[in-house]
């Protein structure tokens, strides 16, 4: 029998009633390998289907669970599984994105995406759950590490929660400063026109154009050019 996706969603609705998410994951925690995997599928079927279902699941302590899956099992079939559930329940809103953030998921998320030893399927499943997570996630001290070790394709959308975040939080603009993020964003090679050069853009906007032309890639080696012209007066 095939369930039509109001059906589908009642159903989940009545399992997170019942108190079945929470049984899943206690399920999930106390056993290993293949045995894990329809509870792991069962969550992420689950949190794909909205916010409040989602957000049962990260109640219910299922985000820490799926994030040990994601890192302890040895298989990739597994492993792709635990990404994609992450994914469902990271891509609603900022919130949902948060906590799966918290749990340092995205950089072994990044890790096994980039993996050549990764199967395909772990490596479209791990960049497909980073790229869900990421455009929702507004929580800037989880995305700073992408800005110097994602590749081209995941940075595009890293620098483009910056974009959105920064023009709107003054302390974050403060902290991006003073943790480098500033300084690497103008390191970032970008196609003039591009979307990601755009992102930059916005960013740069946020702040005064000395700031930015101060950590710009050659500007100290410009002001030591105008040291080294400099004629002091004589008195």
């Amino acid at each position: 029998m095939i369930l039509n996706p109001d059906a589908k969603l009642k159903l989940s609705q009545l399992v997170v009633n019942a108190g079945g998410v929470a049984a899943v994951i206690d399920c999930i925690g106390s056993c290993k390998g293949n045995t894990r995997l329809p509870g792991i599928m069962m969550l992420g079927y689950v949190a794909a289907h909205s916010e409040n279902l989602a957000m049962a699941v990260i109640i219910s302590k299922g985000v820490p669970q799926l994030s040990v899956c994601l890192s302890e099992e040895p298989e990739d079939h597994i492993k792709a599984a635990a990404a994609w559930a992450l994914g469902q329940i990271g891509r609603h809103t900022p919130e949902h994105a948060r906590a799966v953030a918290v749990t340092n998921t995205l950089p072994v998320l990044l890790s096994l995406y980039m993996s050549t030893e990764s199967s395909e399927d772990l490596q479209v499943k791990s960049k497909k759950a980073i790229k869900n997570i990421l455009q929702k996630c507004t929580y800037l001290p989880a995305l700073e590490p992408f800005l110097y070790d994602a590749p081209p394709n995941i940075l595009k959308h890293v620098v483009g929660q910056f974009s959105k975040v920064l023009p709107h939080d003054s302390k974050a603009r403060r902290l991006f400063v003073t943790s480098g993020g500033l300084k690497k964003v103008q390191e970032i090679k970008a196609e003039p026109g591009s979307l990601l050069q755009e992102y930059i853009n916005s960013i740069n906007s946020c702040y005064p154009e000395e700031i930015v032309r101060y950590y710009s890639p050659g500007y100290s080696d410009t002001l030591l050019q105008r040291v080294d012209s400099y004629q002091p007066l004589n008195n």
